[in-house]
């Protein structure tokens, strides 16, 4: 199985008694084999599961470094994409509390086609890149729906060799499919032909 992202081949990495896990040789990504790829009907279940309440203060204060960084680096008129929204978006509920207008986006909760006929200024993609089974086109997408000098603010869990995979706990979600390195992000810039990137922890932004 070649590389979802880069098209690389890709060598074992890891097995339990769940899934097998493959390692791109390229851009270093780490992602699910295939036939272990969750169904609609298995995400949509997980996906309901999840408890992420807009008016939690501890959800909010999860999602505050990166509505921070829209905060610092665009404008309250500018347009703006909550893609892969959930149930209910604590994005557009925290940045409409400052003035800003976004719509939303979710292929499960909030399929509005509409919206990805329309280009951004921004588009926030909190806990949804790791859930892509085919993050090469979902990029190609996510990169024609930005305006020029248009930025991604992306929230995920990257990968690195300090991390104990056996024991890392954002594998253990069965709708987590593919895990990106500092590699992946730089392939990313570079095939795209985004103008920077930016990583800081959890929080990545590139600006076309």
């Amino acid at each position: 199985m070649n590389c979802p992202l880069c098209e690389s081949p890709s060598i074992p990495f890891y097995k339990n008694k769940f899934r097998d896990y493959l390692r791109c040789t390229h851009c270093l990504s780490i992602f699910m084999e295939k036939s272990f790829l969750p169904t609609k009907e298995e995400e949509n279940k997980r996906y309901l599961e999840h408890n992420n309440d807009i008016y939690d203060i501890k959800y909010q204060n999860f999602l505050k470094p990166i509505v921070d960084k829209v905060l610092q680096f665009q404008k309250p008129d500018e347009d703006g994409l909550d893609f892969g929204a959930g149930p209910h978006s604590a994005i557009e509920y925290l940045l409409k509390q400052n003035g800003y207008s976004i719509r939303i986006y979710d292929p499960f909760f909030h399929p509005y086609d509409k919206n990805l006929l329309e280009t951004y200024d921004y588009i926030t993609l909190t806990e949804v890149v790791e859930h892509f089974h085919s993050p090469k086109l979902e990029f190609q997408k996510l990169k024609g729906l930005l305006k020029q000098n248009g930025s991604l603010y992306i929230l995920t869990h990257p990968y690195d060799d300090s991390i104990n995979f056996e024991k890392w706990y954002y594998k253990n979600d069965q709708t987590h499919t593919f895990f990106y390195t500092t590699t992946a992000f730089d392939w990313i810039l570079n095939h795209y032909g985004f103008k920077t990137l930016e990583i800081q922890n959890r929080i990545i932004i590139l600006k076309k």
